[in-house]
């Protein structure tokens, strides 16, 4: 019994040695002065956590959340309407009607050169022209459909103030 009190008592004193040792080390300067900015951090991460748990914050969190959703989905519609101009050929149609309509433009002459434009060139060139605003304005349109249900954004507002523009651009070709 007298073994295990000796054990005991020399357990104790080197448990109470290596506390006075940490106390010590506690002391340190070193020491005090890590210890003071873990506890100026804690008491910042405290204030941010304060901060992200009002109501406004979590409100304002959730809006991100819903945005960045509404975002993903309207780009892949977005995909999804540039694939199917692709596949119907409406790209590569628009494409060759601008190339005709340069090299029309580009053959404008005053001699009477049978190649150069005629009255009747004018004309078709005219009409395809407005064939081709009202695609894009339909076009538009479409896109503009696809993105109203988002929210009221930046992005929303540059579409329709592309909508608007591009119908601008018809009423001026309407008119020719």
């Amino acid at each position: 019994m007298e073994a295990i009190k000796s054990s005991k008592l020399r357990e104790i004193k080197d448990t109470v040695s290596d506390a006075a040792e940490i106390m010590q080390q506690i002391g340190n300067p070193g020491v005090l002065e890590s210890l003071n900015k873990v506890k100026d951090t804690a008491k910042a991460v405290n204030e941010i956590i304060r901060g992200l748990s009002t109501s406004e914050m979590v409100k304002n969190i959730e809006n991100f959340r819903l945005i960045s959703e509404n975002m993903n989905e309207t780009s892949a519609k977005m995909e999804n309407t540039v694939t199917q101009l692709r596949e119907t050929g409406f790209m590569y149609e628009t494409s060759e009607l601008v190339k005709s309509a340069k090299e029309k433009i580009n053959s404008f002459s005053i001699d009477d050169d049978p190649n150069n434009i005629n009255g009747q060139d004018l004309r078709d060139m005219s009409i395809a022209s407005k064939e081709m605003m009202l695609s894009i304005k339909d076009l538009v349109n479409e896109i503009s459909l696809t993105m109203a249900y988002s929210k009221k954004s930046a992005t929303i507002n540059n579409v329709k103030d592309t909508i608007k523009e591009v119908s601008d651009v018809y009423a001026v070709a309407k008119e020719m």
